[in-house]
């Protein structure tokens, strides 16, 4: 139990530290989830990374109802 939570915190802080020296403006959730899809692939991480900034400007332009306006 104890080496699955130090494994969880090692990536966490791994993946903490490649954000920042990218400079990726993609949340920890949205980076977490394109390394665990592309896990076993032979895609280099940028590549893949690139992927999440396209797929963000896509979202951008479709109308979407605010449920919360603050």
């Amino acid at each position: 139990m104890k080496t699955q939570i130090w494994i969880a915190v090692s990536v966490y802080v791994l993946v903490a530290i490649m954000r920042k020296r990218l400079g990726q403006e993609a949340s920890m959730y949205q980076i977490l989830q394109i390394l665990s899809l592309t896990l076993f692939e032979k895609t280099p991480i940028l590549c893949a990374l690139r992927a999440i900034d396209g797929e963000a400007n896509l979202a951008e332009n479709v109308n979407q109802l605010i449920l919360f306006d603050f």
